[in-house]
C-alpha cells in the first residue's frame, strides 16, 4: 500500500472535471489561510471563466478556513467567475465545518466532480 506523504499544507494548480483547479492539501487554518487567498487572487488575476477549489485532500478546515472559502466565493462571484468548492462527504473533517456552519448557503460546494458538470448544465439558460 503507497501511503501519500503528509503536508501540512500546499496549494497546487490541477485541473478537475476540465476545469482548472487549485487542490488544497493538509490544513486549512489560521496559519494557512491568507496562502489559499493569495492562490484564489492569483487565479481570479487570470480571469478564467470558472474554477475550482478541490477540498478532497485538505485533512481539517477551521473557521479561518471557512471565512476564506466565503470570501473567495464574494470574489469570484464579483469578478464573474464561477466557482465550484470541491468538498466531498467522505472527507468528514472538513464536512463537519461546512455543514456546521452552513456555508452551502454562502459558496458553491458541490459533492463530486460529476456535481461540477451538472450544476454547469442547470445554470445553461
Amino acid at each position: 500500500m503507497t501511503r501519500e506523504p503528509f503536508v501540512l499544507f500546499d496549494v497546487e494548480r490541477t485541473t478537475v472535471a476540465g476545469r482548472p483547479a487549485l487542490t488544497v492539501r493538509g490544513e486549512l487554518d489560521l496559519a494557512t489561510a491568507p496562502q489559499l487567498g493569495n492562490a484564489v487572487d492569483a487565479q481570479l488575476a487570470a480571469v478564467p471563466r470558472g474554477f475550482v477549489l478541490d477540498l478532497t485532500h485538505t485533512v481539517f478546515m477551521d473557521s479561518s478556513g471557512a471565512r476564506e472559502l466565503v470570501r473567495s466565493a464574494r470574489k469570484a462571484s464579483a469578478a464573474g467567475v464561477e466557482l465550484h468548492v470541491l468538498a466531498p462527504h467522505r472527507n468528514g473533517p472538513v464536512r463537519l465545518t461546512i455543514d456546521l456552519l452552513e456555508l452551502g448557503a454562502a459558496v458553491p460546494i458541490v459533492e463530486s466532480e460529476a456535481s461540477i458538470g451538472l450544476a454547469e448544465r442547470d445554470a445553461t439558460p
